[in-house]
């Protein structure tokens, strides 16, 4: 089985197209020629050991960085050098894996400002808050923070910080949500719930989702694919039963199960 195999689950058409994608700093190659497909409606999670390119992917699709090689596009709208906020107004949200939450301000207000943003309005607090409280608690509620409204982000555990960042995610109204590790500092006990709630958003909402976890646990209740990277190269792209099963992925992992 190789990068080329056969998806088990694809529903819908292409939503995002990479070709050949690539990204070097100086000498060294960060990610090279990564060629694959995500459908609407679809689950892509990405696996690899630390260091093996799953971020810096994730940062040339929101553009954090620009490709040094290949292409991306969304809905067929080739993206390729298109800044961060030009992707996030077509539709491409993205967590991160270390929060940028401000400790001082409350979850409603997150929200709101995140609301605001998106329709081309202020970022200061003190406008009406009227046209967007009932986005708001619905946003809130549908995350499981419906009672933590009024909390700072400094008074959140880890796992509701995840859920804010998910619920700011999802008032910019993406049409493809990328997770970057978002179970990273979250405690063994709020793992279910997170899981759950992403689970929701695919399966219930239909979003589309790519994700880079190191809980495999978690990427075998979701994915409907998995994507592994090794030296910045897309190794294999299959189902998960397959993709766990595969040799060339057991030694890509140093011959340790997953």
């Amino acid at each position: 089985m190789t990068a080329s195999g056969t998806a088990t689950a694809r529903v819908g058409a292409p939503v995002l197209r990479l070709d050949g994608l690539g990204w070097r700093v100086g000498g060294a190659t960060i990610v090279e020629g990564v060629t694959l497909d995500v459908r609407e409606g679809e689950f892509l999670a990405f696996i690899g050991p630390n260091g093996a390119g799953k971020t810096s992917l994730f940062n040339l699709i929101s553009g954090i960085v620009v490709p040094t090689a290949g292409t991306l596009a969304l809905d067929g709208a080739d993206l390729t050098g298109l800044p961060v906020h030009t992707r996030a107004r077509r539709g491409i949200g993205r967590t991160f894996q270390t929060s940028s939450l401000w400790p001082r301000m409350t979850v409603a207000e997150h929200v709101r400002l995140a609301a605001q943003a998106r329709n081309g309005g202020s970022h200061r607090l003190w406008r009406r808050a009227s046209p967007y409280t009932a986005e708001v608690d619905g946003v809130l509620e549908r995350t499981g923070l419906g009672h933590r409204a009024g909390a700072t982000a400094a008074e959140l555990s880890h796992g509701e910080k995840r859920k804010l960042e998910l619920a700011v995610l999802l008032v910019g109204e993406p049409r493809l949500m990328l997770l970057d590790e978002p179970m990273a500092g979250v405690s063994a006990e709020e793992v279910p719930a997170l899981t759950e709630l992403i689970r929701t958003l695919h399966r219930e909402e239909g979003r589309t989702v790519l994700m880079v976890e190191h809980h495999m646990d978690v990427l075998l209740g979701l994915a409907d694919r998995l994507a592994v990277m090794h030296h910045g190269r897309l190794l294999a792209l299959d189902s998960p039963d397959a993709v766990t099963a595969d040799p060339v992925v057991q030694r890509a992992y140093l011959g340790e199960g997953l």
